[in-house]
């Protein structure tokens, strides 16, 4: 049973924090983002994933040198929970699809790439990070 609630709270956690990072970001960025009509590149969407996935590298090389209840409570409320409510895919594709419908392919394009190559970027970064800051092993 606590296995649901440490998803539960993590995942309400981040997804609170998702609405927050996001907003504040697009909002003092917007005006900087290449748009199609009135819509803007997605940064604030972009910047949450790739945080994200940042604290997620780094939250695996924790986990991995942790045994036990322990090991599992951590995963399950950070990385399942915080990381799975914070990061999101489905408003990613979302908005991929709006600028695609609005005639905007070249930012659509640069929304997918962008997010992959930078969110992919970022775990590893995370765990370079985390083995850097804890020693070498996991």
């Amino acid at each position: 049973m606590m296995n649901y609630v440490y998803v539960a709270v993590g995942s309400a956690i981040g997804g609170v924090a998702r609405f927050v990072v996001g907003s504040w970001a697009q909002s003092r960025l917007d005006d900087a983002m290449p748009r199609v009509g009135a819509v803007a590149f997605p940064i604030g969407t972009l910047i949450v994933n790739v945080t994200g996935s940042l604290l997620l590298g780094a939250i695996l090389v924790v986990v991995a040198r942790q045994q036990g209840e322990s090991a599992n409570a951590t995963r399950l409320l950070v990385a399942v929970g915080l990381c799975g409510g914070y990061t999101t895919f489905s408003t990613f594709s979302a908005e991929t699809l709006g600028l695609m419908e609005k005639g905007g392919s070249g930012l659509a394009m640069l929304n997918v790439v962008a997010s992959v190559a930078l969110g992919v970027a970022a775990v590893f970064a995370g765990a370079f990070l985390a083995r850097a800051a804890l020693g070498r092993p996991a």
